[in-house]
């Protein structure tokens, strides 16, 4: 179920959006600062959403924004011809404190911090063994059940789910479920990636 292996298609589908960005005088840097505001923007309506369900939209909004900038500032910079190392780490960085913040804010919600912290571990763990295997002389590592984009979507998907059925299903919402799948799926991705890149070491 990854949706990176659909990243062919975005790249076409974002051209119009990377020549907008390049008129408007745009850099990548300035895109990744932009989605990491976004993100926060994001968990800043989760957090609330149990409250007022209505702020879920806004935060399902906002993830698919952030998905998109995140989409966007790398064919920025490779369009650009400025992409680098330096700016590979950033956007990295920015990334991994959006999933943190989007996270925190899924978590806050509904105030489930055990789940949270299960699903950040699950998150996290995830993004280091994609980039780890880069670390040792591999490509970097992108497969497994569930990669950042399939967490986005979720995330998305869930967020307009939550807005209109705050029930829950055998004791938890869905916002907790999603919890759920981001901490045991994406544990079960780390070890799908950690797999893959011993095999290839060996």
């Amino acid at each position: 179920m990854t949706l990176d292996q659909l990243r062919p298609v975005t790249d076409r589908l974002i051209t119009p959006f990377v020549t907008g960005a390049r008129r408007l005088g745009l850099t990548p840097n300035a895109v990744s600062v932009v989605a990491l505001v976004v993100a926060g923007g994001a968990a800043g309506a989760f957090a609330v959403g149990d409250s007022n369900s209505r702020w879920y939209l806004v935060g399902a909004l906002l993830v698919f924004v952030n998905g998109w900038l995140d989409l966007l500032d790398g064919a920025l910079a490779r369009e650009l011809a400025t992409d680098s190392a330096a700016g590979d780490l950033l956007d990295h960085v920015f990334d991994r404190y959006a999933d943190l913040l989007l996270v925190i804010g899924l978590a806050a919600g509904i105030g489930r911090w055990d789940l949270g912290i299960a699903a950040v571990t699950g998150v996290l763990m995830t993004s280091y063994l994609g980039t780890q295997a880069q670390a040792v002389g591999l490509d970097r590592v992108y497969g497994g059940l569930l990669g950042r984009a399939d967490r986005l979507a979720l995330m998305g998907v869930v967020g307009g789910i939550a807005a209109f059925y705050p029930d829950s299903i055998y004791g938890l919402s869905v916002v907790g479920w999603v919890l759920v799948v981001f901490a045991v799926v994406g544990h079960f991705t780390a070890l799908q990636r950690f797999y893959y890149a011993m095999g290839d070491l060996s």
